[in-house]
């Protein structure tokens, strides 16, 4: 039997892991072997995910946080590199754009291993962000790229990779498989809306935790300001990731909105469906408001889901807390058709066919 290699150290890649272990497991004609890198590391972050998600427990978690860039990533290729030496994987598959995708996508490659990459093509054209530099850098060196959308497609055919031997494929985003897919069961799973006493349609869901927002406070200051002055006019309920929590008790910032610890993923469907709109520095969260059919204020200078903006459904404001208000607003009058099928279907299904062609 075949075996596949899945490297997963952060929360959106646990989610669309999911979607394709499952397809995996369905047809058992390959075996997968998990790495879990640990680069989210706290329990609702990481491992309340393979619980709830009936994902494979990893078989190697290598408990990789809290350094550098740098040394983070540089641990992740020695460790991954052992682990591959071990198993002898006909292919490795990474998702996504953090340091285990590119540390693992480096040590695959290093070793002559077949790269899949989930999630191919996105471009930010911010090269301060460290998942652009990743995103690039994994495309680059990729046997089998996988794009979520045709803007996806054209980055890649700009870049010129018709003259590289990598097969490219648009397959659809695998996100919106896990929303179809758990969105039908998060009901019975959780009871966040009666246990945070929430209303529908009453209280804004925000997530802030990239590092162009964490690491310049006064952009920290001015989104939160802008959180607080819509939560005058709605409920703001923020789940608050561990990096930005450090940040904002580091400098004693305390702003009037609701806080709560990182939630699990049904947790996070429940809240999305129920939601008045998004507020959002994270590009998993954009399209999973769309799913939800809720619109979304991006608080970035740029997206990579640029069909988001052109068609309506989402807003980029930066961290410009009167162009975040003025979004809230307008949104409270806008209706828009979120039938519009921006990112494919039955995309697991596609995925795992490309995958098994190239074994």
């Amino acid at each position: 039997m075949k075996k596949i290699v899945t490297i997963l150290g952060a929360r959106p890649q646990f989610v669309k892991a999911a979607v394709l272990s499952r397809i995996i497991a369905k047809y058992n004609a390959v075996e997968e072997v998990i790495i879990h890198t640990g680069q989210h590391y706290d329990t609702n972050m990481s491992a309340v995910f393979f619980e709830e998600m009936k994902i494979p427990k990893p078989k190697y978690n290598l408990a990789i946080n809290g350094l550098s860039h740098g040394a983070m990533t540089g641990q992740m290729l020695i460790e991954i590199e052992a682990v591959l030496s071990k198993e002898k994987p006909d292919l490795v598959l990474v998702y996504g754009d953090t340091n285990s995708t590119l540390a693992g996508a480096l040590a695959a490659k290093k070793m002559n291993i077949k790269l899949v990459h989930v999630e191919a093509g996105l471009r930010s054209f911010n090269m301060k962000m460290p998942e652009e530099i990743n995103r690039i850098l994994t495309d680059r060196i990729s046997d089998l790229l996988l794009c979520p959308t045709d803007t996806a497609l054209k980055n890649l055919e700009n870049e010129g990779f018709e003259n590289l031997t990598s097969k490219v494929v648009k397959c659809g985003d695998i996100m919106k498989d896990a929303v179809e897919y758990y969105g039908k069961i998060s009901e019975e799973k959780s009871a966040i809306i009666s246990d945070l006493n929430l209303i529908p349609n009453e209280f804004v869901l925000a997530t802030i935790h990239r590092q162009e927002n964490t690491d310049d406070l006064e952009k920290l200051k001015e989104i939160f300001e802008g959180l607080e002055l819509i939560s005058k006019e709605k409920q703001v309920v923020l789940p608050l990731h561990p990096r930005t929590k450090a940040i904002l008790n580091q400098h004693h910032l305390t702003y009037d909105i609701k806080i709560i610890d990182p939630v699990g993923y049904f947790d996070m469907l429940e809240m999305l469906k129920k939601c008045n709109l998004v507020i959002t520095d994270s590009g998993g969260l954009q399209k999973e408001a769309f799913f939800n059919k809720k619109h979304c204020i991006i608080v970035r200078e740029e997206t990579e889901w640029v069909e988001l903006v052109a068609n309506g459904f989402a807003e980029i404001v930066g961290s410009d807390k009167k162009k975040m208000y003025k979004s809230f607003e307008n949104y409270q009058k806008s209706i828009a058709n979120f039938e519009m099928n921006l990112f494919g279907e039955n995309v697991g299904e596609k995925i795992y066919n490309e995958i098994f062609k190239l074994l």
